[in-house]
Formats: C-alpha cells, sequence, structure tokens
C-alpha cells in the first residue's frame, strides 16, 4: 500500500500535467507556437530561393526542406488540437435542449446525452489521429536532426565556403533543436524533483497561476477546522488508536467542540510533511482527512478534491444544501 505522502504527490504531479497541457495550448501559446514555426518555414523558403545558385556535396536542401515539412506538419497538429479542445470546452458548458418552458423533458436529456457521447467519440478520433501524427513527427525530426548533424560535419569547411547560406541555415536549425531540448529535460528534471523534494513549492506555482477552477473562500471556510494538542501526560485515551498517542484535535469555534485522538503516525500533514506542532491549525475534509490549514486551503483553492482520495468537497456541500 502506498504512503499517503505519496499519492499527495501523484496527485500533485497530475495537477501540474493538466494544467501544462490546458497552459500548453491555451490561444496565446498556439498562436506564439504557429508564428515561431512559420518563420522557420519562411526562413527556409527564403534561404533556398536566395541560395539557388549554390551547389553543396551534401543533399541540405533536402534537409532544409524535411524540416520545413516537419514545422508545417507541427503546426496543422497543434492547430487540430486546438480546435478539439475548444469544441469540447463548449460542449461541455453548452445547455440540453430544453422544452418550451425551459424544463428538460427526460426523453431529450437522453437524446442530448447520445448526442453528446457520439460528438465526444468523434473528437476522440480525431484527437487520436492528431497525437500518432505528432509522435510520428516527433521520432522523423529525431532522426531527421541525426541525418542533418551527420551532412554537415561530414562536408565540414567545404560546405562552409562552397554554400555557405545553406550550411549556416543548417547550422542554425540543428542549434536551435538542441537548445529546445536541454531546455525541456531541464525544466523536466527541475519539476521532478520539486515534486519529490519540495511539493509546497508546487502547491504554490499552481495557486499562483491558477484559475478560479476550485474552492472559493467561502466554501473552504465552511469546513471543520481543529487546533491540534500535543497529548504529552498520556491522560487521554486512545480509544481505537492503535500505537502510541501522537495528540488530539479539537473542534474550533463550537460551543462543544469534537475532539479526535490521534495516532504519532496519523499526526502529521501529508502536503508539507511536517509533523503536528503543539496549537497549529488544522482543516478536515468531509472525507475524514486533515491537513494543515495553510498548506490544504491553497490546494483547495487549485482543485475542490482531497489530495489523498479526491474526494469533491464542493459535491458533498451541494448534497448538503439539497
Amino acid at each position: 500500500m502506498r504512503e499517503p505522502s505519496m499519492l499527495v504527490r501523484e496527485t500533485a504531479a497530475e495537477q501540474l500535467e493538466e494544467r501544462q497541457s490546458d497552459w500548453a495550448y491555451s490561444k496565446p501559446v498556439v498562436i506564439l507556437d504557429v508564428i515561431w514555426n512559420f518563420a522557420f518555414v519562411a526562413v527556409a523558403a527564403g534561404v533556398l530561393f536566395l541560395s539557388r545558385d549554390e551547389n553543396p556535396e551534401m543533399p541540405l536542401r533536402l534537409w532544409i526542406i524535411g524540416y520545413a515539412f516537419q514545422c508545417l506538419l507541427h503546426m496543422v497538429c497543434v492547430c487540430v488540437e486546438y480546435k478539439r479542445r475548444r469544441r469540447r470546452q463548449s460542449m461541455e458548458y453548452s445547455p440540453f435542449n430544453a422544452g418550451e418552458d425551459g424544463v428538460l423533458s427526460s426523453g431529450s436529456g437522453v437524446e442530448s446525452e447520445q448526442y453528446v457521447t457520439f460528438a465526444q467519440l468523434e473528437e476522440d478520433n480525431g484527437s487520436n489521429v492528431a497525437k500518432h501524427l505528432e509522435s510520428a513527427n516527433t521520432m522523423f525530426s529525431f532522426v531527421w536532426w541525426i541525418t542533418g548533424f551527420y551532412w554537415v560535419s561530414l562536408g565540414g569547411q567545404a560546405l562552409a565556403r562552397g554554400s555557405p547560406q545553406l550550411y549556416w541555415l543548417c547550422i542554425i536549425f540543428l542549434a536551435f533543436d538542441v537548445f529546445f531540448v536541454v531546455f525541456c529535460v531541464a525544466l523536466a528534471c527541475i519539476i521532478g524533483i520539486a515534486v519529490c523534494c519540495c511539493l509546497p513549492c508546487i502547491i504554490a506555482i499552481l495557486y499562483a497561476v491558477a484559475d478560479q477552477e476550485g474552492a472559493s473562500k467561502e466554501e473552504i471556510d465552511q469546513l471543520s477546522k481543529f487546533k491540534f494538542q500535543k497529548n504529552g501526560d498520556n491522560e487521554k485515551p486512545a480509544g481505537d488508536v492503535q500505537g502510541p498517542v501522537g495528540g488530539i484535535m479539537i473542534e474550533c469555534g463550537t460551543d462543544s467542540p469534537m475532539e479526535q485522538v490521534l495516532s504519532q503516525d496519523d499526526a502529521e500533514c501529508c502536503i508539507c510533511l511536517s509533523a503536528y506542532e503543539d496549537g497549529v491549525e488544522l482543516r478536515e475534509l468531509p472525507c475524514r482527512h486533515h491537513f494543515h490549514c495553510a498548506c490544504v486551503d491553497k490546494w483547495l483553492y487549485i482543485n475542490a478534491t482531497c489530495p489523498l482520495c479526491k474526494y469533491n468537497i464542493l459535491k458533498s456541500s451541494s448534497q448538503e444544501e439539497v
């Protein structure tokens, strides 16, 4: 069985990956990506035209054409995925067909649900094709980079003297690819280290860049708050707690506070991995999991689910209101 801290880290990694994907296909990033790749295509076409009198020993023109084709295919895949995400978002937030009085009948609800399901299947099929093309393009770009590096290295200074425009364009394209790969690998290493060693840092970053998709401050304040009290004298019975007692959670803001006895292993926050200090404020979710208020409040603002069991606190509050 996995430790609670590992479950929290897996959930944080999933949230980070999801937000990274949403950010990568946001409108500004997609526009910038398309402009960036279109600039490569335009530069390649311009240099190919200006260097029409050059006769390199190696097929540098073929390599540049292949590189430009990769950029074009990447732009097509990005645009297809962006449109698919936009259509899915519009389908998720679009209301069902209502009757004349604005009331949805059972038959229309079934038809609407079937229509959404069929449309989502079509969207998924189109997305799979785009993802396969993008994966194939990535593999082809890797092989094509090695091929271009081999041709440029084999030609050496002879290419630089005989075909300077084609030669230096290939050098620039190869250098940009190396820089991009090094940047992505370094970023992935930093994120991996942060998730393993500094989970509060990841939560703080997600909290800073998050849209209001989680719980609001009012909804978080409705959750039970406790104050932790260390049990050094062992006067409090442990009840069902097995092993040494770590302390007691005392409910705040009530005339008759409820008390919960925590074992020593359970008296720590699974987010920051710190043991509960005497007098610290804790937050208990409806699923009975508890954390530091400062830790879990930021998490709930990002995602209104328990970091351990993914219980939705908004669903629980809506059921209580009904």
